[in-house]
């Protein structure tokens, strides 16, 4: 954590990708300002905010979906991220001409 923060300018976060509680604990030990709770089900995600949501921001993400992404959400999580919202997003073929 110390490398990470001494390469970096003050302003920016340190964030850990985890994927297990244990893991986010040592992150949280460690100093971390984010914590990313890497495919986590929602009672685990649940049980991350209820030890160390004080302590540092936690965003869920791995496996969320439209279907069940309102479950992680009542988790109390700070923020979710939802891969299917880029990577499943269906193309649009549109051109842009400038006329002189």
């Amino acid at each position: 954590m110390a490398a990470a923060r001494a390469s970096v300018p003050h302003l920016v976060r340190v964030e850990v990708e985890v994927e297990i509680l244990e893991d986010a604990a040592r992150a949280v030990e460690a100093g971390a300002d984010a914590i990313l709770l890497d495919n986590m089900t929602p009672g685990r995600v649940r049980e991350a905010v209820a030890r160390f949501g004080d302590r540092a921001f936690l965003e869920a993400s791995g496996g969320i979906h439209l279907g069940n992404v309102e479950e992680y959400a009542r988790t109390g999580v700070a923020a979710i991220s939802i891969g299917a919202l880029t990577h499943s997003a269906p193309a649009l073929d549109i051109s842009f001409e400038l006329a002189r």
